[in-house]
């Protein structure tokens, strides 16, 4: 790789991490639920508010857990936002549920609250929400969407640690919600998630169906004396390899984000005239929430032209790539859900985004080169 090019995406080295791999590569405890699984879940826990999370092997495996919880079966569906990433199909496709794919709100990239609604049939058990970007849905009719028609809410949080809706946590608003610590995200440990849940019920479900099916947290609490398969499950706990490094990131959550922040603050800053110039629409934010500063992108006024642009920037040794095919279009999706409406928004939102490169320590050169390459556009 070219030193001189700007990659999109280098995950972060946070400080402790290798002290606190050696302090487990010492210690006769590698698998999960060890002292850095235990630090690990209560700075989430802290971060969040929420009053239970398990840490899992990646959000996919968080939302599988999710379904399992919500005991989705073959005579269910799940309404999923047709502009999101694979792994909020696939924990629906995987228990028989039909994925019912529905248009975007095209300023966010969010689930559209007005298509959740004409979608609702009696066969409905839940509506997934992806917060994009880091960006809150807009939630408070998606919420009088569940409650008047008795609906859980899955909140796909991948992309929005530390975010907020009206001051409530992202993650936290939902039946149930999931984050992703994969290497992409702001916070990683190379492959990781985690599942937040408020109900006690589902809690003491959940510990059962991420271990194998069997009461073994209940007997590490000296609950019980021995521990034995209780239910269905899986294995959806991570080893203490990768929460040693969890447990680092989120020790520096706010140097992170401060880090992220600034490179997102500094496209807002340089790039609305030239925006407004070439018909080009900037990440927006609503005031009712806080983003995480997990991406920046930009709307091209057309698919050629966001294609156009994507060449020009890598002319320069600058790498941006555009986002999500639609579910709805994909050949997975057009066997395992149905689309009631064409998502027609969803596909020009797929078709004319670009994303810039953003990490924590992209340098002010680097930044600098970023915006001389855009500006110097044409759309």
């Amino acid at each position: 790789m070219s030193e001189d090019r700007v990659i999109f995406s280098r995950p972060y080295r946070a400080s402790a991490e290798l002290e606190n791999l050696r302090t487990v590569l010492d210690s006769d405890h590698s698998h999960g639920d060890g002292r850095f699984t235990k630090s690990a879940t209560a700075k989430i826990k802290a971060l969040t508010g929420s009053p239970h999370a398990l840490l899992t092997t990646s959000c996919t495996h968080a939302l599988e857990l999710g379904a399992l919880l919500l005991e989705l079966g073959p005579d269910d569906e799940v309404i999923v936002p047709s502009f999101a990433f694979t792994s909020a199909a696939t924990a629906v496709a995987l228990r028989g549920a039909t994925c019912v794919f529905v248009d975007i709100d095209p300023a966010t990239g969010n689930i559209d609250p007005a298509s959740v609604a004409d979608a609702v049939t009696d066969r409905t058990k839940a509506v997934l929400v992806m917060h994009y970007g880091g960006v809150a849905a807009e939630m408070a009719p998606l919420l009088d969407i569940a409650a008047e028609h008795g609906l859980a809410l899955i909140e796909d949080n991948a992309h929005g640690l530390g975010g907020t809706w009206r001051g409530r946590a992202l993650g936290t608003i939902g039946t149930v919600g999931t984050q992703s610590f994969h290497d992409t995200k702001n916070l990683h440990c190379g492959e990781g998630g985690a599942l937040l849940l408020s109900d006690e019920i589902l809690m003491g479900r959940a510990e059962i169906i991420r271990e194998k099916g069997t009461d073994r947290a209940r007997f590490l609490r000296g609950q019980v004396d021995k521990y034995s398969w209780q239910d269905i499950g899986s294995s959806y706990l991570p080893s203490e390899l990768n929460a040693a490094v969890l447990d680092a990131q989120l020790a520096e959550f706010d140097h992170i984000q401060a880090g992220r922040h600034r490179v997102w603050d500094a496209y807002v800053a340089a790039l609305p005239e030239w925006a407004r110039r070439n018909d080009v629409r900037l990440m927006q934010v609503p005031g009712d929430r806080e983003h995480t500063a997990h991406l920046f992108y930009l709307r091209l006024p057309t698919e050629d032209a966001r294609d156009t642009m994507i060449r020009h920037l890598a002319d320069r040794g600058i790498v941006a790539p555009f986002h999500y095919v639609p579910l709805d279009s994909s050949p997975a999706g057009l066997k395992y859900g149905r689309t009631p409406v064409p998502c027609t928004r969803s596909a020009e939102f797929s078709a004319t985004i670009v994303r810039l490169p953003l990490w924590p320590m992209l340098g002010d050169e680097q930044i600098e080169r970023v915006v001389d390459a855009v500006t110097d556009f044409s759309a």
